[in-house]
């Protein structure tokens, strides 16, 4: 059955989900082991591994508030320069790891591109560094507020070639996905391989399983 997204796209037009995806239990989002899955505007449970679960109020609006927010909301760490492939221009991402064990997986809306499910990520607007559109699109994607962590891998996609970073949740609320996403899934490691199935995702999960 089809629904309409709560929210429009960027341009103000309703988004019609095709086939809308199904939320799992509350209480799916305590079991570690467990696949846990929220729609947009369902139910959460009001705390998730000792931090709260709500809306994050003031997040950034523009690029400056971004660049800001990545230099206060980053964990020391270096990464090597970005490749590149011809034609192909920079995006970046993240794979934002819960302290269950458990990782962050979005369903892009109407499977975009491609992807069942996948990790938040998207292009670079004009101005905006890697770190900042990472934290963007993490927020964007998943309604999650995190802190980045470390360097993950670049991958080279159909589109682009991508950048990712490892994160940690420290606030935001799933539910509050944009048009882009159906679903925000928290995925027990040991599933991600048969959940997160795109081709362009295997590098990232090769380099994610590299972690240990």
């Amino acid at each position: 059955m089809k629904s309409l997204h709560p929210r429009k796209d960027d341009s103000g037009r309703p988004v019609e989900l095709k086939s809308p995806s199904a939320p799992t239990s509350l209480e799916s989002w305590a079991g570690p082991l467990e696949r846990a899955t929220v729609i947009p505007d369902g139910p959460m449970p009001a705390r998730l591994n000792g931090i709260d679960v709500v809306s994050w109020i003031g997040a950034p609006t523009d690029t400056a508030a971004w660049a800001t927010l990545a230099i206060q909301q980053t964990e020391v760490f270096t990464e090597p320069p970005m490749m590149s492939a011809p034609g192909k221009p920079a995006a970046s991402g993240v794979v934002i790891l819960e302290s269950d064990g458990r990782v962050w997986v979005v369903s892009p809306s109407n499977q975009h591109g491609g992807y069942v499910n996948t990790f938040p990520k998207g292009k670079l607007d004009p101005g905006m560094g890697l770190r900042a559109n990472a934290l963007k699109e993490a927020f964007e994607e998943s309604g999650l507020q995190v802190i980045l962590t470390g360097f993950l891998c670049d991958s080279v996609r159909s589109t682009s070639v991508t950048r990712y970073y490892t994160a940690r949740r420290v606030g935001g609320h799933p539910a509050d996905m944009c048009w882009e996403s159906q679903a925000v899934h928290l995925v027990p490691r040991e599933l991600l391989g048969s959940f997160v199935t795109h081709p362009n995702d295997q590098g990232v999960l090769q380099a994610l399983a590299a972690l240990g």
